[in-house]
């Protein structure tokens, strides 16, 4: 559900559009409000998790975000289906780490653990490659409320299951929680993105996009403070002094960002510019899904035979040739040589690109901070694709000509394409381990 949720709301916002009455930077929204809670929430819920009980926090994040999909499902404002999307990311946020934890805890057994861990994430795969087939099935059938909607029986037939079945995990105990933090953090965040996205509406020196910048700078800043001064800091600074640390959470970042607005812009081409239904669109983009969950169990394999830079390059440089690919997009589009060829070379790219860069910022890191490591990239990765989105967005708004958005469109990939290509170049200054 938590994966999933991160994509399939892409091929419904033509139609929450319409029903809403939502603007360009409110679709916009309804994606970046759950990755923005998510990812700026996801560490302290996992420190939670620590000391309160991995099973109690976990069911606590699955009552939320079931909740959240029913007040979103039944919403006839779009004020309130962002507010739902922005609660469906705080239950996100306890959920996804304790459903690894409980994993990885509980099997004490090296050959349970694996099986399990293996189970784990082909889950989280195929979730992730079907979630725009899905969304577009729900949408075209059934309409854009069970996009949401469809989670509350799966929520509630889990938290029955969950309650009764799963066993608590040895927890930390008790030694404070660094909420000031996660406000700051996930605040600054929110500043940043909101105020790169009124950029195409009031300009950039325009009081709204000022006031944001300069919040999200001094939350942001603050929150350097407070980690740096905290006696359980959210994020301990020390383990910034490794530079394979600030190197993969960068290249993560750039990687959120480059996957979100992708399939952000790929989703409202199919339907707004070349008439796809959203079945349509799901069916459209099916290989590139698959394609995404093939090289995601193959990065494995070739993360020990080429080590973690050479795969992480080879990924990078392909990623970029397939956005410059796609950056072709016209108004009248051929299927095989406009839409099915450029994203199964970008997936083939983006797919083999996380394990490496999991495993470069978790290498030689002491086991204390281990979990830390592995929650910082996955924040990473969820707020780097908010704030990405809300400036690739601004960058196809502001260059589109006219009524011909297809052409801001693929100003945007092509700048997506840069970024890629920048994640490469960090990519030399890793060891290949």
């Amino acid at each position: 559900m938590v994966v999933l949720d991160s994509l399939i709301v892409n091929v419904a916002l033509p139609q929450m559009k319409t029903g809403l009455g939502l603007s360009a930077a409110d679709q916009q929204w309804l994606v970046n409000c759950y990755l923005i809670t998510f990812g700026g929430l996801l560490l302290v819920a996992a420190r939670m998790a620590d000391q309160l009980g991995h099973r109690r926090v976990f069911l606590a994040g699955l009552a939320v975000f079931t909740l959240a999909s029913l007040v979103g499902g039944l919403a006839h404002q779009g004020w309130l289906l962002l507010a739902a999307r922005t609660l469906q990311g705080v239950g996100a946020a306890a959920i996804a780490p304790c459903s690894l934890s409980l994993i990885t805890l509980t099997h004490t057994d090296v050959r349970r653990r694996t099986h399990a861990l293996s189970i784990w994430s082909a889950t989280s795969g195929s979730a992730g490659a079907l979630g725009l087939v899905l969304g577009g099935i729900l949408t075209d059938t059934l309409g854009w409320r069970w996009v949401l909607l469809v989670n509350v029986p799966v929520g509630v037939a889990l938290f029955t299951a969950a309650a009764g079945l799963l066993q608590p995990a040895p927890t930390a105990g008790r030694t404070g929680f660094d909420l000031r933090g996660a406000g700051t953090v996930t605040l600054g965040t929110g500043s940043l993105v909101y105020g790169i996205s009124q950029v195409t509406t009031h300009g950039w020196g325009s009081p709204p996009v000022v006031t944001a910048l300069v919040a999200a700078a001094a939350l942001l800043g603050l929150f350097v403070v407070i980690e740096g001064r905290s006696r359980v800091p959210l994020i301990p600074l020390a383990v910034f002094k490794r530079r394979n640390v600030i190197i993969a959470n960068a290249i993560m970042a750039l990687i959120g960002a480059v996957m979100t607005a992708t399939l952000f812009f790929l989703s409202v081409y199919q339907q707004q510019v070349l008439g796809y239904g959203p079945l349509l669109t799901g069916l459209a983009l099916l290989p590139m899904s698959v394609v995404v969950t093939s090289g995601a169990i193959a990065s494995k394999t070739m993360l020990a035979k080429l080590g973690a830079r050479t795969v992480l390059i080879g990924g990078a440089v392909t990623t970029t040739a397939g956005l410059l690919w796609m950056a072709t997009l016209p108004v009248q589009a051929e299927y095989v040589m406009h839409i099915l060829g450029p994203t199964v070379l970008w997936a083939a790219g983006i797919s083999v690109m996380t394990m490496p860069v999991a495993h470069i910022a978790t290498a030689g890191i002491e086991p204390a901070h281990a979990g830390l490591a592995s929650g910082l990239v996955n924040m990473s990765r969820q707020v780097g694709g908010a704030i990405g989105l809300a400036a690739l967005a601004t960058v196809a708004a502001t260059t589109s000509h006219g009524v011909d958005v297809v052409h801001g469109y693929n100003v945007a990939l092509t700048v997506a394409a840069g970024i890629a290509l920048i994640t490469a170049l960090l990519a030399l200054l890793t060891p290949n381990t």
